[in-house]
């Protein structure tokens, strides 16, 4: 799964970016520095392994983790290939949700393509591209599919509404995921669409270092727009983070305390992010580590077994769970087994959030 910042150029994709990675992704004061995407893997913190380690020793703790993509600065007309556009597009077609960046800072020495800062005009830019992209692409699979479905093909037939719904609302210039779907199979039609504005989205305001622990003017419309689509918005400070990221451990908590912030910005975007692609944890834990794996929402227990290895998928034969609480309760596996808050549990099991799996197969 993976999800990639966008943006337009000079708003501080790539230097949020490395900070998130430590990837060494380039960035600098000029548009479309960053051509290629930049792929890295973000961890995502979770106090709960620090639960588990409390009660089970452990030599390593290993969070879950998201990929996160870079992709390079839209422009206007890029739905017509300026710029980077086509390229852009591509990338963007490519992953499962979109952080969307928008500059909150004023700064003289970084230039901004559109002149003064304007975060809604910005934002309203990246929009209107995607929206043309979605609307030239859906009008010709709607002429497809409406002829299909004249001569009584079934499929044709149960996705031709929704996709219509979909291309009125591309023609106000809305996006997608703001049409109200009630039927999973539309969920898919749209999917299969490969649609940009259908995929989700979380707004990222970028902020001056003043304004990292509460936003600004800025960030205050953004959070506006943002709830008025029932997205999230996030605020961080790519300064911050870029400096955050070249301390040593224990400065870091000093100097993020002195601007009034308890953690560094970058944990609250990865667990937006990954709340985002609609990911959920289970953990493992023994001797040697404690290690946060990730699942989708309704996955069975040999699917989550599958993740660890495919041997554990194709030869599961049962799962042993136990919840963090029980354990914090029990303090110990064998004192959970004494008192029978091990349970154990079939194929059909849907694994839920949170669980401690040992899984039992046979190949």
């Amino acid at each position: 799964m993976q999800a990639g910042i966008v943006g337009l150029p000079n708003v501080g994709k790539s230097t949020i970016f490395n900070a998130l990675t430590a990837a060494g992704a380039a960035s600098a004061n000029y548009p479309f520095c960053t051509i290629e995407p930049n792929i890295g893997v973000l961890p995502v913190p979770d106090a709960r392994l620090y639960r588990i380690q409390k009660h089970i020793p452990t030599q390593k703790v290993i969070p879950a983790a998201v990929e996160i993509v870079d992709i390079a600065g839209l422009v206007r007309g890029a739905s017509k290939g300026e710029g980077l556009g086509n390229q852009f597009l591509g990338n963007i077609r490519n992953v499962d949700a979109v952080l969307h960046v928008v500059r909150c800072f004023e700064n003289p020495d970084v230039v901004h393509v559109d002149g003064p800062i304007d975060p809604m005009r910005d934002i309203e830019t990246i929009e209107t591209e995607l929206c043309l992209a979605d609307l030239d692409s859906l009008q010709k699979q709607v002429d497809r599919t409406a002829k299909k479905a004249r001569g009584g093909e079934k499929d044709a037939l149960a996705r031709i509404e929704i996709m219509e719904a979909a291309l009125k609302l591309l023609e106000q210039g809305r996006p997608v995921r703001l049409l109200p779907i009630e039927k999973p199979e539309d969920v898919v039609a749209l999917k299969d669409a490969g649609l940009l504005t259908f995929k989700p989205v979380l707004y990222v305001c970028n902020v001056d270092e003043q304004s990292a622990a509460n936003g600004n003017a800025f960030s205050a419309i953004v959070a506006k727009h943002a709830a008025s689509e029932g997205a999230e918005c996030v605020i961080i400070s790519g300064q911050v983070e870029a400096e955050v990221s070249e301390l040593e451990v224990d400065d870091r908590m000093a100097f993020l305390g002195d601007l009034g912030l308890t953690e560094p910005g970058l944990n609250r975007l990865a667990r937006s992010a990954y709340k985002l692609l609609g990911l959920y944890t289970y953990f493992t834990a023994g001797e040697k580590e404690i290690r946060a794996w990730t699942f989708r929402k309704g996955a069975k227990a040999p699917e989550c077994a599958g993740v660890i290895h495919t041997d554990f998928e194709r030869g599961f034969i049962r799962a042993e769970v136990y919840s963090i609480e029980d354990l914090e309760t029990y303090r110990s596996e064998a004192a959970l087994r004494t008192a029978g808050k091990l349970r154990v549990e079939g194929k059909e099991y849907v694994v839920a959030d949170g669980d401690l799996m040992h899984f039992r197969f046979n190949v």
